[in-house]
């Protein structure tokens, strides 16, 4: 928790309380429904939830913008954002339903009103939203294929509505074909712990 502290100290009270809280419902859960591998969930805050905030470091998203987690796993990048933007709206999605149970519940016992789930696949779901965000579900070029339909045309933020990934490691390949669309930023110019070192902020404007 003082690692979210450290790097957003303008948090709330309740922001603060609702992460506080992740610790707990997280262990808990994850002890029935393994959502965070066993030997990462004492990891929780760092490898999960500040890793999920690089993309509050990003852009900070406007009042009302609507934001949909597409391969959300256990909730991650969405509920930790969920937290830092309650004026905005998250749609978690996932196609595995164990998973998207986990987050309904860790949803609702942090009170956010702002967060809706589906289990679907990606192609399913066809609502629009401003942005994407996701954590290394697939493939750049596989996942701009299936979300292109779910971007809103009209504009409220400074940057364009878009995708927002976060991914890892050597990206010059699979960003390639993208490459007039692509910002790739590196989380190690902002977060300082060992883990960030190779981790990145995708950003693709649709």
């Amino acid at each position: 928790m003082e690692q979210i502290l450290k790097y957003f100290p303008n948090l709330t009270e309740r922001q603060i309380e609702q992460f506080r809280m992740l610790d707990e419902l997280y262990h808990d859960w994850n002890s029935k429904i393994n959502v965070i591998s066993r030997k990462d969930i004492d990891n929780l805050y760092e490898h999960h939830v500040l890793h999920s905030l690089g993309i509050a470091d990003y852009i900070r998203f406007k009042p009302g913008t609507e934001i949909m987690d597409l391969g959300t796993g256990g909730g991650f990048p969405g509920i930790p954002l969920a937290i830092m933007f309650p004026e905005c709206k998250f749609h978690l999605v996932d196609s595995i339903g164990k998973k998207i149970k986990v987050c309904t519940a860790v949803a609702e016992a942090l009170g956010l009103e702002n967060v809706t789930t589906r289990h679907c696949r990606a192609e399913e779901e066809k609502r629009q939203f401003d942005f994407v965000v996701s954590r290394a579900v697939m493939p750049l070029m596989d996942l701009i294929k299936i979300i292109r339909k779910n971007i809103k045309k009209e504009q409220k933020n400074a940057l364009p509505n878009g995708l927002i990934c976060l991914k890892g490691g050597e990206l010059d390949k699979e960003t390639m074909p993208m490459k007039n669309h692509v910002t790739i930023s590196s989380l190690s110019d902002v977060f300082h712990e060992e883990f960030f070192e190779t981790k990145k902020v995708v950003y693709v404007s649709l």
